[in-house]
């Protein structure tokens, strides 16, 4: 932990490695944002005047101050979960404030994990398609698949040693952006007009292709929400401080890029500023430089998805799914189905679109539903935090306007590419919602009874010899939060359905909390020596080891004689060997009787179909399937007084 505040830390380390970490999506946005506005202000029959120059800059400009500056780097950065951040460090946050603010955080983590297919491939191929200005004939589209396919493969391997060269390189690639702005702001200084916010103003209320033009301007601010989701990373100070290198390097280079569309009034849309702006001799570095930042911005956005997912799994609103740690960094995880799920859509995406410039309107409508989530999110925050009511509605006004303005912009792109967004929304949010809804619908037809009512028959069978010992060591894991409280199906299976005797009945429950690395456990001894209950207090970024935090807290118990886990089996007991363990997992099923609505029926059979592509219990809770028996139940018991019956005479 210490290593981490230090990482955290402001300090020359920290800020080179927020350079690489968290702006390479940001950092790459000035490859197609201007390429993106005025094919759209082309699209819509008007001409580049220097008027329709200034107004796009200046839009540029003062949405990276207000949207990212402000909103991120100054407001939502205090967001902070024990020093972690995202869409799901602040959903748990606020989520006891109001049940319906898992909406809008399905909604944003649904559009990043969208996002997170979307970045390789526009940024990517934006990159490669600079190689066309020297050889026109090059095939950018192989290029591309072969550069995102390795980016896939090595993820398995982890990216340690590939992360240390991120930060030199986007350092590199900043202050080339910069540099090249600056040769072509010094031609010409009536492009500094545009950081005046008045032209800005004058083109969205004049022009009447605003709404296109603005879906390219948002362009211009796609990945701000990694500064935040990066933050536990890198810490908000040297976020804070780098962003002022960044964003003064981002609007050098628009501006350069603005003064070369002054002097070319007949402006061509196949074109892209960006590499006209870089000389001749240079070009071929660029491309290499370009493409090494748009590698370092995919990677940012793989990562950032394998960690959302983790975080979903743990909140209850994902498939349990394989999560491997391939180095010993803190947060460097790997979730093999999340990365050839995103490796697939990033080959189709490309094949589909082929051009950058296609790509354009799903990557803004993706980013654009993650801020409005962001917003509402920050918004609940603020109140928890007992911000005054009017700062809140100061807050929600203006950056309802301004985020639902670029909404109606990247919405009017829908079939330019926006459909994509939707597409991939969609169907990420049918997973995250059927499988919260259907935890919501299994949790309804828990039964829970009051435990102290089945020690006298626990304590017996424990010592009964005309019942076949199960097992030495009887775990269950369970649900109930209270230790009073026990399911009867868990009662069931100890009593009824199959007599189980054991020397100690375990009974351990795992409680995800809303801190993000807690690691804590209290044991209570319900029967002393016959019934012991394990409560786990894990944050939502731990692994949930079960068999491994068990086997730790009962090391402790032993070491220090509160339990005593010697077999009873006189041939064993002698020699001090110690019982065996069992775990028994209770499996639900959907029984054709129940009583269900059509939606709540609808839900359970997805939520049963993901079931079969997800983890099994034993192995989501990293259990020995060898220690491990599964029983199935049905999740609802039909009981003979729900059944009509007439007896007929003889």
């Amino acid at each position: 932990m210490s290593n981490q505040k230090n990482l955290n830390a402001l300090s020359a380390g920290g800020l080179l490695i927020s350079l690489g970490i968290v702006y390479g999506d940001i950092g790459t946005s000035p490859l197609y944002t201007l390429k993106a506005i005025f094919t759209a202000v082309k699209g819509a029959g008007q001409t580049v005047t220097p008027e329709l120059v200034l107004g796009a800059i200046s839009c540029i400009i003062w949405t990276l101050t207000l949207q990212t500056t402000i909103k991120y780097v100054v407001i939502t950065l205090k967001a902070d979960n024990k020093g972690e951040g995202g869409i799901f460090s602040l959903y748990s946050l606020v989520r006891k404030n109001a049940k319906w603010l898992v909406i809008p955080a399905v909604i944003g983590g649904c559009a990043m994990l969208a996002d997170g297919i979307i970045t390789p491939s526009i940024t990517v191929t934006t990159a490669i398609e600079g190689l066309q200005l020297k050889f026109p004939d090059v095939p950018v589209i192989p290029i591309v698949i072969i550069i995102i396919s390795i980016l896939f493969i090595i993820q398995q391997f982890g990216t340690n040693l590939v992360g240390k060269l991120f930060g030199p390189v986007m350092f590199l690639w900043f202050s080339a952006l910069g540099l090249l702005g600056i040769l072509f702001v010094v031609q010409d200084f009536s492009i500094l007009k545009a950081l005046n916010p008045y032209y800005a103003i004058v083109l969205l209320v004049n022009n009447p292709a605003a709404l296109l033009i603005l879906g390219g301007v948002f362009l211009c601010t796609t990945g701000a929400e990694a500064l935040y989701s990066d933050m536990g990373h890198c810490g908000k100070n040297n976020i804070r401080v780098s962003w002022v290198f960044v964003k003064a390097m981002l609007i050098l280079n628009y501006l350069g890029q603005g003064v070369w569309v002054l002097h070319r009034p007949h402006y061509e849309v196949e074109l892209n500023p960006f590499f006209e702006i870089v000389p001749p001799a240079y070009l071929l570095f660029m491309v290499a430089l370009a493409t090494l930042a748009a590698v370092i911005a995919s990677q940012a956005m793989i990562t950032g998805s394998f960690t959302l997912i983790s975080e979903a799994v743990r909140l209850n609103l994902w498939p349990k799914v394989r999560i491997n740690y391939p180095s010993n960094q803190k947060g460097q995880i790997y979730v093999p189905s999340i990365n050839w799920l995103l490796w697939i859509g990033c080959v189709a995406i490309v094949l589909i679109f082929k051009k950058s410039g296609a790509m354009e309107g799903a990557y803004g409508l993706a980013i654009n539903l993650t801020f409005l989530s962001t917003t509402i999110l920050v918004a609940a925050y603020m109140k928890r935090k007992k911000v005054p009511l009017y700062v809140i509605l100061i807050f929600l006004a203006i950056y309802g306007v301004i985020e639902s303005t670029f909404l109606i912009g990247n919405l009017a792109k829908f079939f330019h590419g926006g459909w994509m967004t939707v597409l991939i929304g969609s169907a990420l949010f049918t997973v995250m919602w059927s499988w919260y809804v259907a935890r919501k619908i299994k949790n309804r037809f828990v039964k829970y009874v009051e435990i102290e009512d089945y020690y006298q028959i626990i304590s017996e069978l424990s010592v009964d010899e005309s019942v076949p010992k199960y097992s030495s060591q009887l775990v269950y894991l369970t649900s109930a939060n209270f230790k009073t409280e026990i399911e009867s199906k868990i009662i069931y299976s100890i009593i009824q359905k199959e007599p189980k005797r054991a020397d100690i009945y375990w009974l351990v429950h795992v409680d995800v909390v809303d801190e993000p690395y807690t690691r804590e456990y209290k044991v209570e001894f319900l029967i002393p020596g016959k019934l012991i209950r394990i409560d786990f207090k894990l944050g939502f970024r731990v692994e949930q080891s079960v068999n491994l935090l068990y086997r730790k807290v009962i090391e402790d118990l032993v070491k220090n004689g509160e339990v005593d886990i010697t077999s009873q089996y006189t041939s064993l007991n002698k020699h001090k060997i110690a019982g065996d363990f069992r775990f028994v997992l209770l499996e639900k099923h959907l029984s054709k009787f129940s009583k269900l609505s059509f939606y709540e029926r609808s839900v359970m059979d997805y939520y049963f179909i993901l079931k079969r592509f997800s983890l099994s219990e034993e192995r989501s809770f990293g259990l020995d399937s060898s220690y491990v028996d599964v029983e199935k139940v049905p999740l609802i018991f039909v009981t003979p007084d729900d059944i009509e019956l007439t007896r007929l005479p003889v």
